[in-house]
């Protein structure tokens, strides 16, 4: 069974979290050939907004994406394609930190009129599963990194670097759950 491990950046504003106005601005992946690796491909690409277009200057600041990162990038449903191209027809699992991501593939397939594919609701929650593994509270990625004893790499709030940080964790997360018998395995 092959994994993707994504993680979303999306338009933000201080103080203002949830706002339905959120859309997707940075989609980053790590396919893993198996629950143990290794790493077979990555996807990271830009996504234009079309709600509210202007990146306010928290999101700049969390992300570091720039406005000219985005301005000339696609918008959302070609990147998307582009994405579940990139995925391919090979049966998949996929994982994100939190429920987060997978609500905001949602939302935003919703508002471009599109459907979200069925196969991307084989979702795992892998900050849940590692708290549940470590007998731990969930806590977010870099704390995770640290009770693993793995350093952050990369920049921190940019899609594929948390994506590729994220898959350091899966690597210990993904063979405990198929161990248990999760269902992950192929029918």
């Amino acid at each position: 069974m092959q994994y993707i491990v994504a993680d979303l950046e999306a338009t933000c504003w201080e103080g203002l979290s949830g706002s339905p106005n959120m859309e997707i601005i940075e989609i980053g992946a790590v396919r893993l050939a198996s629950a143990t690796g290794p790493v077979e491909g990555v996807f990271g690409e830009f996504v234009r907004p079309v709600v509210d277009t202007t990146l306010s200057a928290f999101c700049t600041r969390l992300t570091s994406i720039r406005q000219e990162d985005v301005d000339p990038a696609e918008t959302f449903p070609s990147v998307f394609a582009k994405y579940v191209e990139w995925i391919g027809a090979a049966p998949f699992v996929w994982g994100s930190w939190g429920a987060y991501d997978l609500n905001q593939f949602r939302r935003d397939c919703q508002r471009h009129q599109m459907p979200l594919p069925q196969t991307f609701e084989r979702h795992i929650n892998l900050k849940q599963e590692f708290a549940r593994l470590k007998k731990t509270k969930p806590c977010g990625m870099s704390q995770a990194l640290k009770k693993a004893g793995l350093p952050l790499e990369g920049t921190h709030h940019r899609a594929l670097d948390d994506a590729k940080n994220i898959a350091r964790l899966a690597l210990w997360i993904l063979p405990r759950l198929e161990a248990e018998g999760m269902g992950l395995k192929e029918a």
